[in-house]
């Protein structure tokens, strides 16, 4: 099998007998997540081997098969406590496959050609939430609103602070966790907030710390939605009199 350097966690494709290596590259104290989209011209599914420990079984993510890259991507976290290195193969045996993936995080990817990176102001304005987009910031110490909107089922996003990810799914029609793998212990440090509205509101408490937002769904499904970060200081100092 051919081996890829994936050390900057960026966007590559994966095909029959191809293995993306990150090696010595995950930081303790933060959690990752491996971004799976199936390439493939048909709609043969696709297994992809998570290799993140000599001691601990791989994780088989299924990414499901979809034509013209139309699919919702699969998701395994890893927790970077664990783990300074993680790969993802797809092994001989399976003819046709072609996965894109990359790795995201507060840190990751990096330099990755395919991923814009925007810097999400916190002004409240929505602005449109491409596939292959990672939007960052470093939201000073208090409240913050965040807002995902979307009018197709099963939107899906990720929000990372450092050892934590918070799923977000508007319009949800099924079982979100069918998409999402967990390598070791990395379960304990996600939490899923999946809602049958097109519109999904939470409270963000700034700390000086990155924060990063993830779109894991298709091109076609992310045409019409939007996110925004809302800075709420205003409000405070209103009701302190400020």
């Amino acid at each position: 099998m051919s081996n890829v350097n994936w050390n900057n966690g960026q966007l590559l494709t994966l095909e029959q007998g191809m293995t993306a290596t990150c090696t010595g590259n995950l930081n303790p104290g933060q959690l990752y997540c491996l971004f799976f989209y199936n390439a493939a011209q048909n709609d043969a599914d696709t297994v992809v081997t998570v290799v993140w420990s000599n001691s601990q079984p791989p994780v088989q993510v299924l990414v499901p098969g979809t034509t013209g890259k139309q699919g919702l991507a699969s998701l395994c976290f890893v927790n970077g406590d664990q783990t300074n290195t993680v790969s993802a193969a797809v092994t001989q045996g399976q003819p046709g496959a072609s996965v894109q993936t990359f790795i995201g995080s507060v840190k990751m990817p990096m330099e990755s050609p395919g991923i814009n990176n925007i810097n999400l102001a916190p002004n409240g304005e929505p602005v449109p939430f491409r596939a292959f987009t990672r939007f960052y910031n470093v939201p000073a110490s208090h409240w913050y609103q965040m807002t995902l909107t979307s009018d197709i089922n099963q939107f899906i996003t990720v929000q990372f602070e450092e050892q934590r990810a918070q799923v977000n799914i508007v319009n949800t029609t099924s079982n979100p966790t069918e998409l999402v793998t967990y390598a070791g212990n990395a379960q304990q440090y996600v939490t899923i907030n999946a809602v049958p509205n097109q519109i999904y509101s939470w409270s963000l408490q700034g700390n000086g710390r990155q924060f990063v937002w993830i779109n894991a769904d298709s091109v076609q499904n992310s045409q019409s939605a939007t996110i925004s970060l809302q800075s709420l200081s205003a409000l405070y100092d209103a009701q302190q009199g400020k």
